[in-house]
């Protein structure tokens, strides 16, 4: 791929921290990236993601897909050539079994109602 020009990202976390700059080709899927996020998320973080599903990655305020390539995902407005992009990143937590359950308790499940009209 000789003349590709690579793209420049860092990824900040909700805490302001960040991770990277590192240099990406425009053919790099954002399923990958998530991949490389998870590998290179800080061990001393609480509630670190668990899968690439559990991340969300937000580029100039859209959700980017995991099947689009970085090239795909670009918006130039407010890049320059050469800079380094800021992505967010958003970790997505699972629900635990005692939140689901008090989430049931507070929307209880619809019951049929046999139920007749005078």
């Amino acid at each position: 791929m000789e003349g590709e020009e690579l793209i420049e990202l860092k990824f900040r976390l909700a805490d302001g921290t960040d991770i990277g700059p590192s240099k990406y080709s425009p053919n790099t899927t954002v399923g990958s990236l998530k991949e490389k996020i998870l590998a290179h998320w800080p061990i001393d973080k609480e509630n670190g993601p668990k899968t690439v599903h559990d991340v969300k990655i937000i580029n100039a305020g859209k959700i980017l897909e995991n099947n689009n390539t970085l090239a795909e995902s670009r918006l130039p407005v407010g890049e320059l050539p050469g800079g380094v992009i800021t992505m967010h990143i958003v970790v997505r937590l699972p629900i635990s079994d005692k939140n689901s359950e008090k989430l049931q308790d507070v929307f209880p499940k619809k019951s049929r109602c046999s139920c007749s009209i005078l």
